[in-house]
């Protein structure tokens, strides 16, 4: 792994940490968010190991998936937990009408644990 990959991974490990004191504290919203995040810079770190670097989120999980779910270089469930996790965040960041619930933050965090073993991946590479 490259410097910039050693960083993300650890933007990842500290966002899945604050996810889970967020979690804690009953604010599922914000845990579900940060876990979102944990994901999305995974993702992220894989693509700069490609020279790969985009602006919007769609452009990230949407190469990630491209280049590393529908290849078999990751199992492609990685990539629907992406997929998911971006659209719970978005509930969870913008909806005026229902917050997100406990169960909804458990599933995230449970899902972003399992992505981080990606790092492994990454580290062989």
């Amino acid at each position: 792994m490259n410097k910039e990959q050693e960083f993300l991974v650890q933007k990842s490990q500290d966002s899945l940490r604050a996810a889970k004191i967020l979690a804690g504290e009953n604010l599922p919203d914000f845990a579900a968010s940060r876990a979102y995040y944990a994901m999305f810079y995974i993702a992220e770190a894989f693509l700069v190991g490609e020279n790969l670097s985009f602006s919007k989120h769609s452009a990230v999980i949407s190469k990630f998936g491209e280049l590393f779910a529908r290849t078999g270089k990751i199992d492609p469930k990685f990539h629907r937990y992406l997929i998911d996790a971006e659209q719970i965040r978005l509930k969870g960041d913008y909806d005026r009408s229902e917050r997100l619930t406990a169960e909804d933050a458990k599933l995230m965090i449970e899902r972003t644990e399992e992505f981080l073993e990606l790092v492994n991946y990454l580290s062989s590479c």
